[in-house]
């Protein structure tokens, strides 16, 4: 099957946090607040997706507001966190949302996503992904993880679905 043929039957794209919404680093301040760095074109790309009633959720092994904060501003409804389990969380969200798993993209860069990346229906990844989920993938982004990956990914779904880059004026 084509990536374009993928693509096209994307109802839900489901992502990990750290290396693929983030550039992997953990920033630690002098209080040791842990801080994240977002891309805000990766946002933008999930808000297509969102507007173009594809569904969104993230399933991560962290657990820290961060992720939900972002989560949060990216109406993102579906958030998973503290997952060591990452294939029976993903089979549970394709059953509770009714997707079938070929239905679902999937973006991760790291080693505790390649067996998720075997169920899915698109496996994407950012450039920067480890060797093992490269050779998994059914794509590799351009773009680094936190630096445009996600928002490569989303664009490829919309174009296979003919459906808008872009945004109205009001939005």
């Amino acid at each position: 099957m084509t990536l374009q043929e993928r693509a096209a039957r994307i109802q839900l794209v489901v992502m990990d946090v750290d290396g693929t919404l983030t550039d992997g680093a953990m920033y630690y301040g002098p209080q040791g607040e842990a801080l994240k760095r977002f891309s805000t074109r990766d946002g933008m790309g999930l808000t297509l997706l969102r507007r173009a009633d594809i569904q969104l959720a993230i399933i991560t092994s962290e657990d820290t507001p961060i992720v939900t904060t972002r989560a949060a501003k990216l109406k993102i409804p579906h958030v998973i966190m503290g997952c060591h389990d990452k294939s029976a969380t993903f089979l549970d969200l394709s059953r509770r949302l009714s997707v079938s798993p070929e239905c679902i993209a999937y973006i991760g860069d790291d080693v505790n996503d390649l067996h998720v990346m075997g169920l899915c229906g698109l496996a994407a990844c950012p450039s920067d992904a480890v060797e093992a989920i490269q050779q998994r993938a059914h794509y590799i982004a351009r773009a680094t993880g936190g630096n445009g990956a996600v928002r490569e990914i989303a664009e490829i779904i919309l174009q296979a679905q003919l459906k808008p880059l872009t945004l109205p004026e009001q939005w």
